[in-house]
């Protein structure tokens, strides 16, 4: 456990949301991050991503080579590749963190066992919903970046979440409910 490690970085807390395409965990992000404007404590770091920017995501928009020159300066806390795409957080988490701030980022499963290493205080919530309401919105978002709609469906990324959200209902409920989450609350009503 990355609490254990004298070294991991805290003592503030890493909220990592996951989950597949389709799910809405942009949606409910943005429902959250209104709930928490008002708590100077609580951070959404724009992720750096090698993908044109989209009026769903708050990401910051890169070439290839932008990215890469970031990365080798040093400027990514963490970084992973997914559907033809390379995305990060910025160092600057490392310092919200170390100063006791709550983080929340939509990262990549792939990384979660190295942040779960890497920082002292993780909380991984999955965002999921049935899969036949991942693929009718996956259809009706037409992103060529998002690749064979069945392949996605087939993955399991709610394995090592301490937290799973179904989002199949209201998103104002859902996003209220990772809010309490972020905001370390029973949320669960």
């Amino acid at each position: 456990m990355a609490a254990e490690q004298s070294d991991a970085i805290g003592p503030g807390r890493l909220i990592l949301v996951v989950g597949p395409s389709g799910a809405g965990k942009d949606t409910l992000l943005g429902i959250a991050r209104a709930a928490c404007t008002e708590d100077s404590n609580i951070v959404f770091p724009r992720r750096v991503v090698t993908r044109a920017a989209s009026a769903a995501e708050d990401n910051i928009a890169v070439s290839p080579d932008e990215f890469r020159r970031s990365l080798d300066h040093g400027d990514f806390a963490v970084h992973w590749e997914a559907h033809g795409h390379a995305y990060a957080l910025p160092v600057e988490i490392n310092d919200d963190i170390r100063a006791g701030r709550t983080v929340v980022a939509n990262v990549s499963r792939t990384v979660l066992d190295d942040l779960r290493r890497a920082y002292a205080n993780v909380v991984v919530v999955a965002i999921t919903a049935p899969p036949e309401a991942l693929a009718e919105r996956l259809a009706a978002r037409a992103r060529v970046s998002d690749g064979n709609i069945s392949e996605r469906l087939d993955r399991n990324v709610g394995a090592s979440a301490d937290v799973t959200i179904v989002n199949a209902g209201s998103a104002e409920y859902h996003g209220r409910q990772l809010a309490r989450i972020i905001r370390n609350e029973c949320w669960d009503e």
